[in-house]
């Protein structure tokens, strides 16, 4: 917040943080289920301080954790109703705080070989479990102490080998802490994985930590510009003329028009998923752990156009695609984006019926869902009778407070 002693009005402290967001009143009114009127009048204080529900999800929206930054009163986390913390996230956070300082001959390093056979099975973990996150919280510690040590005292070739399995390990990482209320280890994790991958001097493994860090600053709404200058950067060391090279290119023009449709550059976004689109059709199959294939080029259409807000585009393109990926929490993520598309175009029944699909997929997946917590807690409030009892059962499992 800016400095001064005036204290600052509750539509004062909106147009701040919709303004540091980018974000015009139509794009904050549609992503609230508003009007760009409404937002106007909030910020004049020609209206009233939202209900709870409304106010978590414009929280969830201008990325402020705090709800005091936006009432200017006592202190309320946004994470109490919306960010959801696992209960291994002190121990993630311990070892991810810790360096042993073992010295070479103190044991073995685990072979590049191995290590990068024990990451893929770490994938096929995460991809494969419905409770991804307590899954893989039980072997990333482990793979952390092996990745660091491998990396340090490995030699030549190997060690390359090894920072490149760090820098997957440091993914995982990321992936796990994300959507919890500890921002700065999900920032800690991805600038990590991006420096094992320049040390190990490797394009596809810079590639691969580029489009974490997109996630990172685009999930954050900051530093859009040079997230998607980082993006092109990545994608000019790689062949395309190689298969997994020309993937993770696809994947790079995809995180780029992504990064467009979340500050409303239509055009932009458009064109750069085309330039994915035509990489997945160019592959067979998909990357094995990065998932990039035609079917994430569809199912990410929906982001776009839902970022873009144009409910309509979103609920087309959702009802072009059937979410097949080997890959529970992709799948339940994916889903949760129709979900958001139907959530624009006030229905929310269809947002209730997919919103309860995704959890029958991945139940960890929806409740740490930003957009699932906030818009079952709307629901509940003021999803009218057709939905509301569907909507208090979801919060139940989802162990979102009653609203009343």
């Amino acid at each position: 917040m800016p400095d001064g002693n005036a204290p600052m009005s509750f539509g004062e402290r909106v147009e701040y943080y919709r303004l540091r967001a980018g974000m015009t009143r139509p794009v904050l009114g549609q992503l609230c289920g508003r009007s760009a009127e409404w937002v106007k009048a909030i910020e004049t204080g020609r209206l009233l301080m939202p209900r709870l529900p409304l106010l978590i999800r414009m929280s969830e929206v201008l990325e402020v954790d705090d709800l005091a930054e936006l009432t200017g009163e006592q202190k309320l986390t946004s994470a109490t109703y919306g960010k959801r913390r696992h209960e291994q996230a002190d121990r993630i956070a311990r070892v991810l705080a810790t360096f042993p300082l073992e010295a070479s001959g103190d044991r073995e390093p685990v072979t590049a070989e191995a290590l990068a056979g024990n990451v893929a099975q770490a994938w096929i973990v995460w991809h494969g479990s419905p409770q991804h996150r307590t899954a893989v919280a039980t072997v990333l510690p482990r793979l952390l102490a092996d990745a660091h040590y491998s990396a340090k005292h490995l030699e030549g070739n190997e060690r390359r080998r090894a920072l490149v399995s760090l820098a997957q390990v440091y993914h995982l990482a990321q992936l796990y802490l994300s959507f919890q209320p500890i921002p700065n280890l999900v920032m800690l994790t991805g600038d990590r994985a991006m420096r094992a991958a320049q040390d190990a001097d490797d394009p596809t493994a810079i590639a691969a930590a580029a489009w974490y860090m997109n996630h990172v600053y685009r999930d954050a709404g900051e530093q859009a510009e040079a997230r998607i200058e980082l993006a092109h950067q990545a994608s000019a060391l790689l062949d395309q003329e190689r298969d997994e090279e020309r993937a993770l290119w696809g994947l790079l023009q995809l995180a780029i028009a992504l990064s467009h449709a979340k500050t409303g550059r239509r055009g932009d976004a458009e064109r750069h998923w085309d330039q994915a689109d035509r990489a997945a059709r160019s592959l067979e199959g998909r990357h094995p752990w990065l998932l990039f294939g035609q079917d994430m080029v569809n199912a990410y259409a929906v982001t776009m156009y839902a970022d873009l807000t144009d409910a309509t585009e979103a609920t087309k393109q959702a009802n072009r695609i059937n979410i097949e990926m080997p890959s529970a929490t992709r799948r339940s993520f994916h889903t949760i984006e129709i979900a958001r598309a139907y959530h624009l175009k006030r229905e929310p029944l269809a947002t209730v019926h997919l919103l309860n699909r995704a959890f029958d997929i991945a139940p960890e997946t929806v409740s740490y869902n930003l957009f699932t917590r906030a818009a079952v807690l709307e629901l509940m409030a003021s999803g009218g009778a057709t939905v509301r009892d569907d909507a208090r059962a979801l919060g139940r499992k989802l162990q979102l407070p009653d609203v009343a």
